[in-house]
């Protein structure tokens, strides 16, 4: 059987084992996907890529400690996000914006405050080559990094990489109300930043309408540095491409 038709638990065995020639395959089928959490998260390229290194640096080092009660995917999620939060804290100086300072804000009589332009702007509708526009993706990754850290981790599980938020929940370690309360209000956060930005007529071309849309295109691949007959001494050091 060659390694294309190898499933990932018998390759994480094979890693288990000693063998560092698993290791490059679980890089080329995981590593794009812990590259998108990173990179939202993190809000850099650079960052991005070294907390992939450092994923599956740890993959290699800690296999043995995996006891299996979660899916593969779900512990590589885990050590990628608590990866990039700990890598972003480490690095921003400044305070996180408040979500509530994001979310709509609403009159004593209950309708929304605004003006009547921003409130009657409508960006739903837009055909797919707008969604995906550089300058799209770009504002929509503008958005997405004001959202608090917490909030910005289970939006991009929930909807770029499309977990369900039972998975979310045990990647995070929160309870599942709890997930499902955050990607509410996050997602409301986040409409409310490209209206307040389309409406404002500051964006310099339609924006997308989702993070799932604007965040997952195009996906990077992984080129792992380990060869299947050397064995590691200092993890993954090559980048996703």
């Amino acid at each position: 059987m060659n390694v294309s038709q190898t499933s990932d638990v018998d390759l994480f065995e094979r890693l288990r084992a000693g063998d560092a020639g698993a290791l490059e395959p679980l890089m080329d089928r995981f590593a794009g996907r812990v590259y998108r959490v990173a990179s939202g998260i993190c809000g850099s390229s650079p960052d991005a890529e070294e907390v992939v290194q450092d994923v599956f640096h740890t993959l290699f080092r800690k296999a043995g400690s995996f006891e299996g009660r979660a899916a593969l995917a779900t512990w590589l999620y885990r050590i990628a996000v608590n990866t990039a939060l700990n890598k972003r804290r480490g690095k921003r100086n400044e305070l996180e914006e408040s979500l509530e300072d994001l979310l709509p804000t609403f009159k004593e009589d209950g309708h929304r405050q605004g003006d009547r332009s921003f409130l009657l702007a409508d960006w739903s509708p837009m055909p797919d080559e707008m969604l995906l526009s550089r300058e799209g993706r770009e504002v929509v990754r503008a958005a997405v990094d004001r959202l608090p850290q917490h909030y910005r981790a289970v939006l991009l599980l929930r909807d770029v990489e499309e977990l369900s938020s039972e998975e979310v929940s045990e990647i995070l370690g929160e309870s599942i109300a709890s997930v499902k309360s955050r990607l509410h209000r996050a997602r409301m956060a986040l409409r409310e930043l490209l209206t307040h930005t389309y409406a404002s007529g500051s964006a310099l071309a339609p924006i997308a309408t989702t993070a799932q849309a604007a965040l997952t295109n195009p996906r990077p691949t992984a080129s792992p540095a380990t060869s299947a007959a050397t064995p590691m001494s200092g993890g993954p050091a090559r980048n996703p491409r």
